[in-house]
């Protein structure tokens, strides 16, 4: 396939910005993806620094803020496709034991499709839904995790509403797992949209962790209604309501 016809406008002598001509075949959304594409800074420097995807920005600048990616923590990276957030993990809890004198840790990565290996992580095929996920889980983190992420979002729908209320039930099955599975004093991470629906979330969430924060990181776009949920010092499985 070749390069998108692409035309870049200037002003004195300076790029501005990159607007991609409409072809008969692609449709006017397509067209839009691709401009933003092209004119996004983080896409740029992700094709720069190696990372797979620009979200893995968006971990990492939760972990400037946080600091829950440390060396020797064991990591589960939920929905790990393409995976980005498994690169920054693996750098940062020193997974490759490369930086001598800190403890290594291990980073763990599942999705339901294959995944191309990433140096210093494992990835494995897992519906993590199934029954015995979180035995399956705990058997190749080799003990509790440190932290569970999530950066998952179901197939987009094109209502509003019903795709947010779908990644809403993700991050509560996700947030299930990682209470199964997280050390005391963890920390679960995950994606979520902005809309109303999440306040069974943060309940759930304010009752099993000492701190829970929704935070919208600067890589994310501002015309995203994705946010991000980080809740640390997991205090354990909170009973039951009533």
């Amino acid at each position: 396939m070749g390069k998108p016809p692409v035309k870049a406008s200037r002003r004195g002598g300076r790029d501005l910005k990159v607007r991609v001509r409409t072809a008969r075949k692609r449709s006017l959304s397509s067209t839009l993806w691709l401009e933003r594409q092209l004119n996004d800074p983080y896409v740029a420097r992700a094709r720069r620094e190696g990372y797979r995807s620009r979200a893995a920005f968006k971990i990492a600048e939760l972990d400037d803020r946080f600091g829950f990616l440390v060396p020797g923590a064991r990591v589960l990276d939920l929905g790990c496709a393409p995976g980005g957030w498994c690169q920054v993990a693996v750098a940062r809890v020193n997974a490759l034991g490369e930086r001598k004198g800190r403890r290594q840790g291990r980073v763990i990565g599942i999705d339901l499709q294959e995944v191309a290996p990433v140096p210093g992580a494992e990835i494995h095929r897992l519906d993590f839904l199934e029954p015995g996920a979180e035995a399956q889980v705990r058997a190749w983190l080799g003990g509790p995790a440190d932290v569970v992420m999530s950066d998952m979002a179901p197939a987009a729908s094109g209502h509003r509403q019903t795709d947010h209320l779908r990644i809403v039930a993700l991050c509560e099955a996700a947030a299930d797992l990682a209470m199964d599975v997280l050390e005391p004093g963890g920390t679960f991470v995950a994606k979520v949209l902005a809309g109303g629906a999440e306040d069974s979330l943060q309940v759930v969430l304010k009752r099993a962790f000492a701190k829970v924060a929704n935070v919208k990181p600067p890589a994310s776009r501002a015309d995203s209604s994705e946010k991000f949920v980080v809740a640390t010092g997991f205090r354990g499985r909170p009973e039951p309501a009533g």
